[in-house]
């Protein structure tokens, strides 16, 4: 299908990736999809109370998952890019580091929950967190996405997570209908990333890779390591600042209201898919264009900044509008109560999409540190306004709190001269500058 020429616009990189977009896009809607009628569902099964126990687990593991990934999927894509004939040596050597970090946080899992149950009194049991934490061992071998995404291979990405998403609601649409209890939805969040983890295995060996080639080598490591450590801090840093106000609200209002305030991130996040599926189809664009042409990586920046700022600002106003509607249609009356939350919560998206496709800028100019720097600056805002508006306005305060803390974080790079430039772009873009721009321009781009 020939892709309609969009004023203003590189032509020739959007025929040459929206091919690979178009995968990643369709596996994120049939995956969204699926899981906001499996999250809905499932949240009105067990009630606020029991949800929110039943998500306090992922939340609570995601900072030791995040540390286990070592930060090293995206370097990795970058290193395949630069080294394709590396490729038994990368996915083995980074496939062994991530399993043995996936092994090494199930102590420290252990001991932080002791240390927390010290301060608060926790609904969800240490087996029901361990369960959870187990899956940081078999997201190794998500590895395997970022040799396909370095091939700018998405359909691969799209089947597996389009049939793993399927077979999890699967299993859980049976739990509702046999009546069982929390304890089995705690352990469908373990299969379900076992069945991710078997699918990915498949198509790489059905397409002609096979894992038992793959090779550690300690020096590669270490150059990992050193290369990756940035990445994974900022990781768990960004699990903080998205994660922490989950954490609090349990602490402070229990856990009915921390279930509540669940199902308004799971609506409002569901939509983080977009940013994540065009950033890694048009990465390998970006970082042709740095090396080939200054010109061109510029305004393909400024491009991608202008994509992030119309998709992420339509279902911000979407999302306004129908809130209300949503909760009265597809929630029990016990959620109603979080329809204006969420019309708070969704605008931060617009500083997801923005920093979504800003980190590939740091990434492909070696920012690494700043990354993380920025992201830290989030996760700190993030706490204290917490601190000070969960147990004053609730969980409208926490929504108020994130929304404040992801601007902080995206535009501290204006305080920076080697990043301002971006920053300056940014605001272009959220101002609709250069939509105007464009409008204007258009009789002559079409001449």
């Amino acid at each position: 299908m020939k892709i309609p020429n969009i004023p203003g616009f590189d032509q020739e990189a959007i025929e040459k990736y929206a091919k690979n977009a178009g995968w990643l896009l369709i596996a994120r809607v049939g995956s969204l999809a699926i899981k906001i009628v499996v999250s809905i569902s499932v949240g009105n099964y067990l009630g606020p109370k029991e949800f929110g126990v039943y998500n306090y687990p992922l939340v609570f593991a995601t900072f030791f998952i995040a540390a286990a990934a070592l930060g090293l999927d995206g370097f990795v894509t970058r290193e395949l890019l630069r080294f394709p004939e590396k490729k038994n040596q990368l996915l083995g050597t980074a496939f062994t580091l991530k399993l043995i970090g996936g092994i090494i946080v199930l102590p420290l899992v252990y001991i932080a929950y002791h240390l927390v149950m010290g301060l608060t009194k926790l609904d969800a049991p240490l087996s029901y967190i361990m369960v959870v934490s187990f899956t940081g061992i078999f997201q190794a071998f998500n590895i395997i996405d970022s040799y396909f995404q370095s091939k700018a291979q998405g359909k691969f990405i799209m089947s597996v997570q389009v049939m793993g998403n399927l077979l999890s609601a699967a299993f859980k649409v049976l739990l509702i209908v046999f009546g069982m209890g929390l304890n089995w939805f705690i352990a469908a969040l373990l299969v379900d990333v076992i069945a991710l983890a078997i699918g990915y295995v498949y198509v790489y060996q059905k397409e002609g890779g096979s894992i038992f080639q793959w090779k550690f080598e300690s020096p590669l490591a270490r150059f990992l390591l050193k290369n990756s450590w940035p990445m994974a801090f900022s990781a768990i840093l960004i699990s903080i600042y998205m994660k922490i106000d989950a954490l609090m609200i349990q602490g402070y209002l229990g856990s009915a209201q921390q279930g509540i305030y669940s199902s308004v991130v799971q609506l409002s996040e569901a939509w983080y898919f977009i940013p994540v599926a065009i950033v890694t189809a048009v990465f390998p664009a970006i970082m042709n264009a740095k090396r080939d042409d200054p010109a061109r990586y510029q305004r393909r920046m400024q491009n991608m900044y202008d994509l992030m700022v119309w998709i992420s600002m339509s279902i911000a106003l979407f999302m306004t509008v129908a809130s209300p509607l949503i909760y009265k249609l597809f929630y029990t009356p016990d959620y109603w109560p979080a329809a204006h939350v969420l019309t708070i919560h969704i605008w931060a998206g617009i500083f997801t999409f923005l920093g979504t496709a800003s980190g590939q800028f740091l990434i492909a100019e070696g920012y690494t540190k700043l990354s993380m720097l920025r992201t830290g600056v989030g996760a700190v805002i993030n706490i204290i306004l917490n601190i000070w508006w969960i147990p004053k306005y609730g969980i409208t305060g926490a929504a108020v709190a994130t929304l404040i803390a992801y601007f902080s974080s995206n535009f501290m790079i204006l305080l920076i001269p080697k990043t301002r430039q971006q920053g300056i772009m940014m605001l272009k873009s959220l101002f609709l500058i250069t939509l105007f721009e464009k409008i204007k321009n258009r009789p002559q781009a079409t001449k």
